[in-house]
């Protein structure tokens, strides 16, 4: 059966509805989709003031913190409605739909020059990847990584300890939830990480926290710049 009779098919068993107002059709209708806001102030990752183009402050800079952040939706409204449905009610597709909405036009997010630059997602321990069956910072950080023209490698990173979900902790809590949690992958211990840059993906900047953990890796291994990039703060 070819992809697009499959797809017409699923969409007569399962129709598409808009995350926020339930009207048929699409994820994001265009009434929802009018009220999503974007971005408008980039903040610096460690003081979280406001920043051009989301660079992190020479006066924040040390040598293990994130170079810059951009994240695109303010997290409220359809936005937030969406990423959770994709991440607790399973519903893969709409990851298509959030990344055509962030990157097929309808923003322009600003990152540091491309060249030699590796995105790479935020992984799940083990366990959670196969009670959920998926990672979403995986299929969403491919399909960006596609639309910038980058290279891709989901599993640079590993996440060897199972932690508590950060949504359940504030503050410090999510901090210390995961120190340690993440290495390199043993099986890429040879990867010349001191050649690229990297874009660390997640879905939320929330308090930073899991960001800043997997930027330690990176830098320690050699990275030469780190900036993490998330569809919504």
């Amino acid at each position: 059966m070819s992809p697009s009779i499959l797809n017409l098919l699923l969409g007569l068993l399962f129709p598409r509805r808009c995350v926020s107002c339930g009207r048929l059709g699409n994820y994001f209708c265009q009434r929802c989709s009018s009220i999503i806001q974007i971005i408008k102030t980039p903040v610096c990752p460690v003081c979280e003031r406001a920043s051009i183009g989301g660079k992190t402050h020479p006066g924040c800079q040390t040598r293990y913190t994130l170079d810059g952040l951009t994240s695109i939706w303010v997290y409220e409204g359809p936005i937030k409605k969406a990423i959770k449905l994709l991440k607790y009610k399973f519903v893969t597709d709409l990851a298509r739909e959030l990344v055509y909405l962030s990157f097929g036009g309808s923003t322009s997010a600003e990152v540091e020059p491309l060249k030699e630059t590796i995105l790479t997602p935020v992984p799940l321990h083990w366990w959670r990847f196969h009670w959920r069956g998926f990672n979403q910072a995986e299929i969403l950080g491919k399909m960006i990584a596609k639309k910038l023209g980058i290279k891709f490698v989901p599993d640079l990173l590993v996440r060897e300890k199972s932690t508590r979900p950060q949504v359940e902790l504030r503050g410090k809590q999510r901090q210390e939830n995961i120190v340690d949690a993440f290495i390199i992958n043993p099986r890429l211990s040879q990867f010349p990480i001191s050649n690229f840059q990297f874009l660390i993906f997640d879905d939320v900047w929330t308090t930073g926290a899991t960001l800043r953990v997997c930027r330690n890796v990176l830098k320690r291994a050699g990275a030469k710049k780190v900036w993490g990039l998330t569809l919504a703060r």
